[in-house]
């Protein structure tokens, strides 16, 4: 449905995480990966989603002067926001264990923030999704680290996971948006393009 009105244009994703390469599929979308390395660094004093906003935009940033003029360019940034702070991916299994410890048995919000290029203009959307863990045992944290290796997971965890399965006890907003991607918002901006 979508495809047929996209085909003037090319969509890029330029990210290397399976999951948001595997929404794109799933929404039955033609596009193609082009991945840069960024370093994903921000201001301190930005909060939440102006975070996901800036890195979302740092990351596109980086194909200045690249694209042809019937391609857009997508790149998004997800974190964990938690105690008015930002759990990205952890550094090593101790780092792994301390943030899954600290969500232990509370809520936390999940932030994705997607940017739109072209040659015209940059637009920026974010989705938030509210999660809460049930109270994780220290063996059970220790189990998804060793059996699982979610490094390249902001919070340290994946909800598609067994984690997820066995630890999630409430969610409110687009699950998909905790894996990385609000389908439904990118779709639904995919769909009033010209």
């Amino acid at each position: 449905m979508l495809k047929n009105k996209l085909k003037k244009y090319t969509l890029i994703l330029a990210s290397g995480s399976p999951r948001r390469q595997q929404f794109f599929k799933d929404l039955d979308l033609d596009f193609e990966i082009r991945l840069k390395e960024i370093e994903e660094i921000y201001p301190p004093e930005l909060k939440a989603y102006e975070i996901t906003n800036y890195l979302a935009e740092l990351k596109a940033s980086a194909f200045d002067g690249e694209l042809q003029s019937n391609e857009i360019l997508i790149t998004s940034d997800t974190i964990v926001w938690y105690n008015n702070k930002a759990l990205g991916k952890p550094k090593n299994e101790q780092d792994a264990f301390e943030i899954l410890k600290s969500l232990s048995n509370a809520t936390h919000q999940v932030i994705t923030s997607v940017c739109f290029k072209t040659n015209e203009k940059v637009v920026l959307l974010h989705e938030i999704t509210k999660v809460t863990f049930n109270t994780l045992s220290e063996e059970s944290i220790r189990y998804y680290i060793e059996n699982y290796k979610p490094y390249d997971k902001a919070g340290a965890y994946g909800i598609q996971e067994w984690i997820g399965f066995i630890g999630v006890s409430k969610i409110e907003g687009s699950y998909a948006n905790v894996m990385g991607m609000p389908t439904d918002k990118v779709y639904d901006y995919l769909t009033k393009l010209d």
